[in-house]
């Protein structure tokens, strides 16, 4: 029995160096398969059986990369790089996002893609994991400029998708309007009406219910699930989000009707704090007129503005719906120091690995972003089944199905948390286990493919 863990553990070892080996810059990328790598010893020393398969699912089944060229509104060609990462299908489709945004790389995406074949599998739904985006920055692009481009995006993207193949949805600067476009474009080139190959669509196009709302409900319920086990809930806490997409919002607007109370937001041009409560609804109207939360703190008279983190504001939870990197080791601290119960990730990746040591030791529960914000591609998975079926559910019975996929998420990392580390509480780990054992169990079934 020793020898036989010896040995899985220094498989791991292997696929580990080979993975330094095969990528040495990609550092993103590396920090999520330790992690899982990490995570999944003692899952392979009750299946042994699993252990062969831990390479193949560090390696994308399909890596495409394709420039993007297209006409500026001054006549100029501009000339961008696209990415689709086929991480895993041993599930189900390939399912996950499009990401428009300058600091997006085949490391970035390969990050995403890995993280997002977890949390898919702990949604419980048949898809696989991908994703993909773009180096361009929608900030700086007219309304006619982005069409053009997602068109031509959508033209190189077409031969690789489709809603039996590669089912991609928004994400960062991606919202309906680019997937309209990007489908619209997409059926053209391929001669066929196929609404199913796209999911975050606009609801003309049969676009889901409360698709734009899931991601931000989906980590909130999440957290409800997370606090119950502190014997703890929403309602009278003092909650701190940062970020100012949908994701932020939508949280935002759940913990308010959950009884919480948000003191605090940011975006890219700073943060506020705001004890007596942000004004939601306020904050919105301003971000739709293309102003920052400066702009909105300077309408309310009990608002700060400044130019450093949003959690350095005292509360009870954080959830940080923003980018990767955006909570380290200071941030901790200061949320260690404040009292702080929770911690969700809204975003991907938004709390280093050093501050997770912090929050660990400082006894602040931590709610990874492949199981608390998996309320995004669940819904995905909905609008595929809507689709499927050219059916329209109401936002009622989406929200319903995905408060209970949130419950279900919750509860399989909690009991492998439990089974494989001993701690109920450490989500982090008995997500990678959880997510593991469902995506090994498929691999190891289909053979070696």
């Amino acid at each position: 029995m020793a020898r036989a863990q010896d040995d899985d553990l220094g498989r791991l070892r292997e696929v580990w160096r080979d993975v330094l080996r095969r990528d040495p810059d990609q550092e993103l990328f590396h920090g999520v398969v330790r992690a899982v790598l990490e995570s999944i010893g003692p899952v392979l020393v009750e299946h042994p059986e699993y252990a062969e398969v831990v390479g193949r699912l560090c390696e994308p089944e399909r890596v495409i990369a394709f420039r993007v060229p297209w006409v500026d509104d001054a006549g100029t060609v501009q000339v961008n790089r696209g990415f689709r990462v086929e991480f895993n299908s041993a599930l189900g489709p390939y399912k996950g996002g499009l990401r428009f945004a300058p600091s997006v790389t085949l490391d970035v995406v390969k990050f995403l893609g890995f993280e997002q074949v977890f949390k898919n599998a702990l949604t419980g739904q048949d898809i696989g994991g991908g994703k993909g985006g773009a180096d361009v920055d929608p900030k700086q692009l007219s309304p006619g400029e982005m069409m053009r481009f997602c068109q031509s995006f959508a033209t190189e993207l077409a031969g690789h998708v489709g809603s039996s193949t590669d089912v991609p949805a928004g994400d960062m600067g991606v919202g309906p309007r680019e997937i309209g476009w990007i489908l619209g474009q997409y059926q053209r080139v391929v001669g066929l009406h196929e609404p199913g190959a796209f999911t975050g669509k606009p609801a003309a196009l049969g676009g889901s219910a409360l698709r734009p709302e899931a991601t931000g409900y989906g980590t909130v319920y999440f957290t409800q699930r997370m606090l119950a086990e502190q014997d703890r809930d929403l309602d009278g806490a003092r909650v701190v989000v940062s970020g100012s997409g949908n994701v932020a919002l939508f949280a935002m607007d759940k913990v308010i009707a959950s009884g919480g109370t948000v003191v605090g937001c940011s975006d890219s041009r700073g943060a506020v704090a705001e004890p007596d409560g942000v004004d939601v609804d306020a904050l919105r109207e301003v971000k739709d007129q293309g102003g920052s939360v400066a702009d909105y703190a300077e309408k309310r008279s009990g608002a700060t503005a400044g130019d450093g983190s949003p959690f350095t504001v005292d509360c009870d939870v954080a959830l940080p719906c923003a980018t990767q990197n955006e909570i380290g080791p200071d941030e901790a601290r200061a949320l260690v120091a404040n009292g702080c119960w929770a911690v969700a990730e809204g975003a991907n990746g938004p709390v280093t690995p050093e501050a997770l040591a912090v929050l660990r030791k400082g006894g602040v529960a931590f709610g990874p972003g492949k199981a608390a914000n998996a309320g995004g591609v669940a819904v995905s998975a909905l609008e595929m089944q809507q689709a499927a079926g050219r059916e329209r559910w109401s936002a009622e019975v989406v929200d319903e199905q995905l408060a209970a996929i949130m419950t279900d998420v919750h509860a399989r990392a909690r009991d492998a948390g439990e089974r494989y580390c001993g701690d109920p509480s450490d989500l982090e780990n008995g997500a990678n286990a959880a997510g593991f054992l469902r995506v090994a169990e498929a691999m190891t079934s289909l053979g070696v493919v």
